[in-house]
């Protein structure tokens, strides 16, 4: 079950007027035409149409908006905004666990026996059988765990996850406002809804008007794409300029269809007999924040599960770990084994009636019935009595070790993150042992491997490379630059380079007022230079103020030369306050450096120090200047006016002309900032990578921030050979070529081992686009689509594509995603970037399906969650993105570095524990049941029991079951620090080395071999034998005593040598059930007990008289000692010939793959430049054409003053 998210503390404003007229009916856009249509795209389209009336609910309960979605019932096809995240509700509860129970193969197996034991008992079937009494002792213990087990796992699942339905608290109502406050669950469609500075968006929102000029609004969209950096939405004029009175805003409506497509949006608003065209600019989805604006409007138009955050979401799916899977198909082999063997005793019972039974006249029951018949019964009787094959109780040991391992990984205090008070947290108990198991890990970036902070670090001037900011009253507390000299430097004003250095980070950037950035890099800078006493203070179209060390300039904007992603710089043209007109310009070093005068300085050192800040993956920055004079500026400016008004290839004019000034530049220094990751990113994924755990990173943001965060956290090393998607395309299309050319001679058939992509030796890694993938995903709606245009007849089927690089059909594009999966799983790193919530889950998908691997995803935001569902395993991280991803995982916690102890440590043990327990479980329920097998050759087949009846009852509840429960829940084969010391011990949960067909047939021969002298052994003791008082006590009880004792100390001697850390619970509980075998033993063979339950306890007196006997206990002895005694030399053998890998290896290994660093490749450029590479487009537009700074003419604002100036200088302390 997931937690719901639809109760909420979050509140919006929405307002519904009391009385709303509807239109006539023939206004309603989705009015259903009779008229033929006269073409098919016009059919889909009005089929698939979509309305909003806004501020009408009514509206989308019309009949003509009603679909079927149970039998002959309907709903509104509008979704409400209530989310659904759990797997259960009150009505499903109860089916759906038990359907996820039953998949458990074992269940069905209990249940079918329960089922034939009850049957049984009530036919007259029962009377002829010889073990009536057996199936009244065996059906209690079948039926009793089986109910246990549903009942315990199903009353588990709702501790974990306590919420099964939403909460419906009141709303709460505003009697001064015709909004009034509401839940997030009760927003409908067509609702007009009032948000706040900072609110959560509820649901897809068009956005009407807000405070700020011209309707913009500055949204955060962390949890969509990862970008931290701010995005504007602006409203439409006609909403911004004649919408801004309440009454008026119930006049329109707008028509989209939902989807998942987080970039596109496309949609019509018709308001007075007018149609405006909508886009992504005017849309705010659920899952960004309000930042940067007081107060805006907004119309929801998609709603819950319509939302474009919900449909990139994916289904909660039902997880089960391998072993899980293993197991049933162990169960199916078990039984397959029980019918055998029952088939051969039956077999065997017929033979003996045949020949024995039917010739002896003091066997006879009375009862004519054919050997045939008998052997039937017998059948049915021996599948009751070795049923203990696979014990009930096994699930339910099985339920408890993991509800242990998920307590262990709660109370791990080294998981606990101590500045937000956050423990570790295992929000299931079924996935614990897969946690050894892990392949692959796919990670997001943002906020994940990074903590969204950018920090000023480092910076070259005038060839110096170079913080107590007391003598700065506008300094940010938390600012961690620590060098005095360059305090020193610009407190004495003497160094100009030094001063315009700040002064062109405080005045050449797009950061609007209260330090709202494009991007946290730019936010930084200004942050830096505010730092350093020049304070960015307020901004016209035309001027921009600031602070030099507490002096106050107002520069004139001549130009603004905003980034893009060919320019990699901006510049800005400003004319001083004494006439001089300058060039400030910041960008990476590949296009500074090619544009600067000959006569610049410095040139040399800075290239130096460029190259050591890429080295400490620093992003770094290139500072210059240039002098312009009067005449020079009047001609560019010319050229620049008619660019800007150029009708066609606008931006490439534009560009040409910013060629043309930005050179001769002279250069100043160089910026060093640092994307700050979390702690321990680095170490933990050299962990994993020595683990041979593979990690890809699955991120919304740009290549060259996701390429240099890979270096950064070490992903991604200089030695490593990058391949991008026209490398990666290269190779699949000759893979593809030699495929078609071998299809003549093979057929269509793929190579069992194909060829290597890379077999030159060396590291690889990719980096690709999201959409590059695809063209390699196919997504299954494009298919659909091909598929519905191919029936319509308007694109005819080709047998050859018009791309001979494309794939033909099905198969080829099956095999073309093979081929990428195998040669991206070549690879040490992938990185994914530009990738939505979909392609994450399917990029998941592909290495489950054709790898058969055992995924884990990780990441902290919404964006995030279809990718955790998918995934094996799914982790969340509760960290600045909210708490979605965390409410969808399996396991949380706050840091990354955290997965390296939940991997190496909890999965590793968890795994080593599991294993180790089922296959002493298998091996002592062999031993048990097969000593009935060996006895059936000696009382002619007829399905007699071997032991006492409460033997068989308490054996895996009292006798044997607490040992290797707590081997379960404590065994280590090395402690916590070894285990992460040493990550190669991981391995053998990869190979599923531990737990396997041949782990358990050898536990199968063992239990076998144990069973054989269990029974022949005391067997031969009581063929000629005699007591201390002269009797020979060779009775059939006293033998089942002996066979009973010697079992009971072989399995927990058994589990003894099997332990492999010892502590206080373990000595007890092996001694614990041994005297409790003997302590129940001696009290049901009491007199006193048999008097009060005669027919109940029938074994009086056997248990004192037969072990009063030495010879007795010296058979227990022996045939505890002969079965150990192999097991002892085994282990023997492979711990001193045949040694595994002992922890000397481990450092030998250690020592040899500790290499020296790679020296920095100098043409890894992007990576040095990585800020300006990955830059988008700011506010420069904004800013020149005035929209965010003029206020609306009809309503009354401030003008740039003196009053303004104070404002932005009291909020420029304010962080980004």
């Amino acid at each position: 079950m997931r937690s719901c998210r639809t109760v909420t503390t979050r509140r919006m404003m929405s307002w519904t007027p009391a009385q709303t007229k509807r239109g006539p009916r023939g206004d309603r856009s989705l009015k259903r035409s009779r008229a033929p249509v006269r073409a098919w795209e016009q059919t889909l389209e009005n089929k698939s149409g979509w309305s909003v009336k806004a501020n009408d609910r009514a509206f989308c309960n019309l009949p003509e908006f009603q679909k079927k979605y149970l039998l002959c019932l309907k709903k509104s096809k509008y979704a409400g905004n209530g989310i659904k995240t759990y797997k259960y509700n009150a009505l499903t509860f109860i089916p759906l666990n038990l359907f996820e129970q039953f998949k458990r193969v074992a269940n069905l197996y209990f249940l079918a026996l329960l089922i034939l034991q009850v049957s049984l008992l009530k036919t007259p079937l029962c009377y002829t059988l010889c073990y009536t009494a057996v199936l009244h002792r065996c059906a209690t213990p079948c039926a009793t765990p089986l109910c246990y087990t549903l009942c315990y796992t199903a009353v588990l699942h709702p501790v974990l996850h306590p919420v099964l339905h939403p909460v419906l608290h009141p709303v709460l109502h505003r009697c001064a406002t015709p909004f009034q406050e509401s839940k997030w669950m009760n927003i409908h469609v067509g609702d007009v809804v009032r948000l706040k500075k900072n609110d959560h968006i509820p649901a897809d929102i068009l956005l009407l008007s807000s405070s700020n000029p011209n309707s913009l609004c500055y949204v955060e969209t962390a949890e969509l794409d990862g970008e931290t950096n701010l995005k504007f939405k602006m409203g439409l004029k006609v909403t911004d300029e004649r919408l801004q009175e309440e009454g008026q805003l119930a006049q329109f409506d707008v028509c989209e269809e939902p989807n998942n497509r987080l970039d596109k949006f496309t949609g019509t608003m018709r308001w007075r007999k007018d149609e405006f065209p909508l886009d992504l600019d005017n849309m705010m989805l659920r899952g960004c924040r309000i930042r940067n604006t007081d107060e805006c409007h907004g119309l929801v138009i998609f709603a819950g599960a319509d939302t474009k955050i919900m449909r990139n979401g994916g289904k909660t799916r039902f997880k089960r770990t391998k072993i899980d899977e293993l197991m049933n198909y162990m169960v199916y082999s078990i039984f397959v084994i029980l019918i055998l063997v029952c088939a051969g005793l039956a077999i065997g019972n017929s033979f003996w009636y045949e020949e024995v039974g039917s010739r002896a006249w003091y066997l006879y029951d009375g009862k004519d019935q054919t050997a045939s018949y008998r052997g039937f019964l017998s059948f049915w009787g021996y599948i009751i009595v070795l049923n203990t094959m696979v014990p009930i109780s096994l699930y339910v040991s099985v339920e408890v070790i993991r509800l242990g391992q998920s307590k262990f990984i709660n109370w791990d205090l080294q998981m606990y993150y101590q500045e937000k008070d956050t423990p570790a947290k295992a929000r299931t108990t079924t996935l614990n042992e897969q946690l050894g198991q892990i392949e692959y890990v796919f990670s997001d970036k943002t906020g994940t491997l990074t903590q969204n902070i950018m920090a000023f670090k480092k910076c070259t001037i005038a060839g110096r490379t170079f913080v107590d900011f007391s003598w700065n009253k506008y300094a940010d507390s938390k600012f961690e630059y620590l060098d005095h000299s360059l305090v020193a430097c610009i407190r004495s004003k003497k160094d100009k380079e030094t001063l315009e250095f700040f002064k062109l980070l405080s005045l050449c950037h797009t950061v609007m007022l209260v330090y709202q950035a494009a991007s946290p890099d730019e936010g930084a800078l200004v942050t830096a230079a505010r730092n350093f006493g020049f304070v960015f203070l307020s901004r016209t179209q035309d001027t921009i103020t600031i602070s030099e060390m507490d002096q106050e300039m107002t520069y004139e904007v001549l130009a603004l030369l905003d980034f893009n992603s060919d320019r990699k710089r901006m510049s800005i043209i400003l004319r001083f306050p004494d006439g001089r007109i300058r060039l400030y310009c910041k960008g990476a070093d590949t296009v500074i450096y090619e544009r600067l005068s000959p006569n610049s300085r410095h040139k040399e050192v800075t290239q130096t120090a460029l190259d050591i800040f890429a080295n400490q993956t620093l992003r770094t920055l290139c500072l210059c200047y240039k002098d312009i004079s009067k005449q020079e500026f009047d001609a560019w400016a010319k050229k620049h006016k008619d660019a800007s008004v150029a009708m066609g290839n606008r931006e490439a004019a534009l560009d040409r002309v910013y060629e043309q000034i930005e050179n001769n530049l002279m250069m100043i220094g160089a910026t060093a900032i640092e994307d700050k990751l979390q702690d321990g990113v680095p170490e933990t994924i050299a962990k994993l990578a020595k683990a041979d755990i593979k990690i890809w990173v699955l991120t919304g943001d740009k290549k060259e921030t996701a390429e240099n965060i890979g270096y950064s956290c070490e992903l991604l090393t200089d030695d490593m050979q990058i391949h991008y998607g026209d490398d990666i395309n290269e190779k699949l299309r000759l893979r593809q070529a030699s495929r078609r050319d071998q299809l003549p001679a093979s057929g269509r058939t793929r190579k069992k081992v194909p060829d290597p992509f890379f077999p030159e030796p060396g590291k690889n890694a990719l980096i690709i686009t999201g959409g590059w993938l695809n063209e390699i995903l196919y997504e299954k709606k494009k298919k659909r689509r091909r598929l519905r245009l191919k029936r319509l007849g308007r694109r005819p089927a080709s047998a050859t594509p018009q791309d001979s690089t494309q794939p033909i059909d099905d198969w080829e594009k099956e095999s073309r995603q093979v081929d990428f999966v195998n040669m991206a799983c070549e690879c040490e790193a992938v990185i994914c970037c530009r990738v939505t919530p979909k392609q994450k889950a399917n990029v998941v998908s592909l290495v489950k399906k054709y790898k058969k691997a055992v995924t884990l995803s990780i990441g902290d935001g919404a964006n995030d969650v279809n990718m955790i569902k998918t995934a094996d395993i799914g982790v969340g991280i509760s960290g600045q993105e909210g708490m979605q991803a965390v409410m969808s995982s399996d396991y949380a916690f706050a840091q990354f570095r955290y997965l390296e102890r939940l991997l190496l440590v909890h999965g590793r043990w968890s795994y080593i524990r599991m294993c180790k327990f089922l296959r002493y479980f298998f091996f002592k329920n062999f031993a048990f049941t097969l000593v009935h097998f060996w006895y059936s050759f000696f009382n002619g087949f007829s399905a007699q029991v071997a032991y006492e009846d409460w033997f068989i009852t308490l054996y895996n509840v009292m006798y044997s079951s607490l040992p290797v429960l707590l081997v379960g829940l404590l065994d280590q084969d090395v402690n916590d620090k070894l285990s992460r010391k040493f990550p190669k011990l991981y391995l053998p949960g990869q190979q599923g080395a531990l737990f396997n067909y041949k782990n358990f047939f050898i536990s199968l021969f063992h239990g076998i071999f144990t069973s054989l002298v269990v029974f022949f052994i005391p067997y031969g003791a009581f063929l000629q034998t005699m007591g201390q008082d002269g009797e020979a006590p060779s009775d059939y009880q006293s033998l089942a005593v002996v066979m009973a004792s010697s079992l009971i100390f072989t399995v927990n001697l058994q589990i003894s040598l099997e332990t492999s850390y010892w502590t206080f619970v373990n000595c007890f509980a092996v001694l614990c059930s041994i005297a409790i075998y003997f302590g129940i033993m001696f009290d049901i063979h009491s007199a006193g007990i048999h008097v009060i339950f005669p027919s109940t306890f029938t074994f009086t007196g056997v248990a004192p008289n037969a072990l009063r006997q030495p010879y007795l206990w010296l058979t227990i002895i022996l045939t505890v000692g002969i079965s150990l005694l192999p097991v002892i030399f085994i282990q023997f053998l492979c711990k001193t010939i045949w040694p595994s890998r002992n922890r000397k290896k481990y450092e030998e290994e250690e020592e040899e793959e500790k290499k020296k660093p790679a020296p920095f490749q100098r043409d890894r450029r992007s990576r040095r430049s990585a800020y300006a590479f990955s830059h988008s487009r700011g506010y420069a537009d904004l800013i020149a054409s005035g929209r965010s700074i003029r206020r609306r003419p009809a309503v009354a604002q401030h003008t740039a003053g003196p009053h303004l100036t104070d404002l932005a200088r009291s909020e420029s302390m304010q962080r980004l």
